[in-house]
């Protein structure tokens, strides 16, 4: 599950790279930036969240418990939402065939790390299949 994991990883980090590179990751409309906005302290919300657990390139179950509070009671992947969405923004508001691919991309780099991931903490804590039957992987009540 490993190899993955950082397969994942490497697509996502591609799309952000070839969004950034086509000048596409930055919104300048006020309503895209505030979307993008909106991502980022997302992402600073889970962050302060989870502690001071380690960023790992790939699936790795910290100790320390199992995170259900915060932006984590909404979705499982709060971090990985946030990303997605300042991608997705940023591809949206500079609209093309290659954008909209780089931002799949991202997406599917996400997905790509949450299946290991998931099957790597509910081997480590038996709780997590409860919390994951309630909670949405990223869009509550969607997906």
């Amino acid at each position: 599950m490993k190899p993955l994991s950082r397969i994942g990883l490497l697509v996502m980090v591609g799309g952000i790279v070839g969004l950034f590179a086509l000048r596409s990751l930055f919104a300048t409309d006020p309503a895209v930036i505030g979307v993008q906005a909106a991502a980022v302290a997302l992402m600073v919300w889970a962050r302060a969240t989870f502690g001071r657990r380690s960023f790992h390139a790939t699936a790795d179950p910290t100790e320390g418990g199992l995170v259900t509070t915060g932006p984590y009671a909404f979705v499982r992947h709060p971090i990985y939402t946030a990303v997605c969405l300042f991608a997705t923004a940023g591809a949206a508001a500079h609209l093309s065939f290659a954008t909209a691919a780089l931002a799949v991309m991202v997406f599917l780099g996400a997905v790509a790390r949450m299946i290991p991931e998931e099957r790597l903490v509910v081997a480590r804590y038996p709780e997590y299949a409860a919390y994951a039957a309630r909670t949405s992987r990223m869009v509550p009540h969607v997906f």
